[in-house]
């Protein structure tokens, strides 16, 4: 069984048809869609602020999912702090870190990469396997990030857009395999 926390009465809210791996840990004022996947050893931690993952989006083993604390004084977060907001259609690679941030529809996290407080990813954009996207960047739809600290790489071919879409519906067939 997955391990799911309350936090000051606030208990996650896990779509059935979602999978959550036996070794996951969900805590707080976290919500995850439909056909969504949490794989094995991944923390999502909603305790001071909001998470919401959408439909169809898969968070791949070992990830970190977190938020920052309204009011927090080097980010500039107001009263509802900083959420952590994914979209539809989203993979996340193994052992990546997501901190306070918004990741729009189809986009695609590599391996390892951190993604900081207050970054959006459009739709359609990805970020390449170990980067660092640093805080306050936008990442533009259609575009390719990597490195240390991330930086425009170049725009997606038609392919690697496609493909975006095909990694979400192999992750989401995978877990109904496990389910």
């Amino acid at each position: 069984m997955p391990n799911i926390i309350s936090y000051k009465t606030i208990t996650p809210i896990i779509d059935p048809s979602a999978f959550i791996a036996s070794n996951a840990i969900i805590s707080g004022d976290t919500v995850i869609g439909k056909n969504s996947s949490v794989w094995y050893g991944c923390v999502i931690r909603g305790d001071v602020a909001k998470i919401r993952i959408g439909n169809c989006t898969n968070i791949q083993d070992n990830t970190v999912i977190h938020v920052t604390r309204a009011h927090h004084l080097t980010n500039k977060t107001g009263d509802d702090g900083g959420p952590t907001i994914i979209g539809n259609n989203v993979t996340i690679g193994h052992n990546a870190v997501i901190h306070a941030c918004i990741i729009e529809d189809n986009a695609f996290i590599g391996m390892g990469s951190i993604i900081m407080d207050l970054v959006r990813i459009e739709s359609f954009a990805l970020i390449a396997a170990g980067a660092v996207v640093t805080p306050g960047k936008i990442v533009k739809s259609g575009q390719i990030w990597g490195g240390n600290p991330a930086k425009y790489m170049r725009d997606l071919t038609k392919e690697e857009k496609e493909y975006i879409l095909v990694s979400a519906k192999n992750y989401s067939e995978l877990a109904d395999e496990y389910k």
